[in-house]
């Protein structure tokens, strides 16, 4: 048992081509958080614009907790013509990829503050364009692993991970450093060409997803078949179009959640969406206001760029493995409560920073431990839930899961910028209550931890 723990034995688990595949669709998925995040919010900044508008304009991150709603669509129906050549997740995400392309060059030929309700609608197109590519996104990540592959599925978590921070920082860091270069050399809608830049990594993107396998999962839509059956013939002995089609939609619907709660038992169910709720709300808090305080503190967007992107993705990535390996060694239930204590002890380190004013080493230190934190804590929640799927709904289960956590993360953290001024910009003090949401979540995991039924 010794033997197979080890470090050696373990790390080989990321030595896979798999791996490779999972980094790419990763990156995907995290791309367009730099584009509704970090990006939208430093261009309506320097637009003249208040905390407590880039802050609600935030709420566009909510779409994320609602695409569960349309997963199960998106699960079963076939893209026509795309689906048989380029496979069904993939095909999904090319149609969904097209979209987001489509809205940054519109972004490109509009300002905030003549057209900020446009601004934030196309923000809405692409917020809604990237959950629903990352419905298809996820389940074509866990269909990456064989489902009695426990350790891959943790390593496949841990580069997942990778993957997502690999999109969202390095494109980060290209927005940054390209805005920075634009406006230095005079050009005054110098974000608006900022996004036709990111629209070519997209295309990038979209050519090396070619090479990410799909197999064609028989299995999943012959149970999701018999499902069906199985309603209809409850619906009426007769077969014909009408209850066909009801029992299709019902078994879309339904059957998913249905699943979840059956292998769960209800209570238990309920803890855990009250975890996956609860668990990042302040992370969330911290994320959303995080370029505005080190803009407001006297950071530059080069300073920005290099410390909490390019920086923070090195240690992003050395720490996600090495999370990856706690997970594996110590399981993803006990990760969870150590980086829940890590994101409260992170948060404080930003309210030290706060008290202390523009310090690059406290600016350094605190990137390296928040990246840490988010790092094991984004490892053990991808894993967690990734166990918990039915392979027969994994599109729509993830969906389920992944958008409860969202649902925290964006809703209640959309009010982030109010509170900032609600307490007259006191920095230190919304970084003190920040750590302290964190509770409620290990209170919950506490509670049903011995009566989880993983996939390990």
């Amino acid at each position: 048992m010794k033997k197979e723990n080890s470090l050696n034995n373990l790390f080989k688990y990321y030595i896979d081509i798999r791996m490779l595949r999972i980094l790419l669709l990763g990156a995907i998925s995290g791309f367009p958080w730099v584009l509704i995040g970090s990006s939208l919010s430093l261009w309506l900044k320097e637009d003249g614009l208040s905390r407590s508008t880039i802050g609600w304009a935030g709420l566009i991150f909510a779409v994320y907790a609602f695409n569960y709603l349309w997963a199960p669509l998106i699960d079963r129906i076939q893209v026509p013509i795309l689906s048989k050549k380029l496979g069904h997740r993939r095909a999904w995400i090319i149609i969904m990829q097209s979209f987001i392309l489509g809205s940054l060059i519109f972004w490109s030929l509009i300002n905030p503050s003549d057209d900020l309700t446009l601004v934030i609608l196309v923000g809405l197109i692409i917020a809604i364009a990237s959950a629903t590519q990352d419905i298809t996104v996820d389940a074509l990540r866990i269909e990456q692993i064989g489902q009695n592959e426990e350790k891959s599925m943790a390593a496949g978590a841990a580069v997942a991970v990778v993957g997502w921070w690999t999109g969202y920082k390095l494109g980060g860091v290209v927005a940054l450093f390209a805005a920075e270069f634009f406006e230095k050399i005079g050009i005054e809608n110098y974000w608006q060409l900022t996004f036709l830049i990111l629209g070519l990594l997209i295309i990038l993107m979209n050519i090396c997803l070619m090479f990410v396998h799909e197999s064609e999962d028989t299995d999943r839509k012959f149970k999701q078949n018999e499902a069906d059956e199985v309603i209809r013939k409850r619906l009426s002995k007769n077969k014909n179009f009408v209850v066909t089609s009801l029992a299709w939609v019902y078994g879309t619907i339904s059957g998913p959640v249905l699943s979840f709660f059956k292998k769960n038992g209800f209570s238990i169910a309920l803890g855990i969406l009250g975890f996956v709720f609860l668990f990042k709300i302040g992370e969330a808090f911290l994320g959303r206001m995080s370029i505005v305080f080190y803009k407001e503190i006297g950071f530059s967007k080069g300073q920005i760029a290099i410390y909490s992107k390019t920086l923070g993705w090195i240690t992003t990535v050395v720490f996600t493995l090495i999370g990856g390996i706690f997970a594996m060694r110590a399981g993803t239930i006990k990760t969870m409560f150590v980086a829940g204590i890590l994101m409260a002890s992170t948060n404080l380190i930003f309210a030290l920073l706060a008290w202390v004013g523009k310090s690059e080493l406290l600016f350094a230190v605190a990137v390296i431990v928040d990246d840490l934190t988010a790092a094991f804590a984004t490892v053990a929640f991808v894993a967690f839930i990734s166990l918990l799927v039915d392979r027969t709904y994994t599109a729509t289960q993830y969906a389920l899961l992944a958008s409860i956590g969202t649902a925290g993360r964006t809703t209640l953290a959309s009010s982030s910028g109010a509170l900032v001024d609600w307490l007259n910009g006191d920095w230190a003090i919304f970084f003190i209550i920040t750590a302290l949401m964190v509770i409620p979540s290990l209170v919950c995991l506490w509670l049903i931890k011995n009566k989880l039924k993983l996939n390990e």
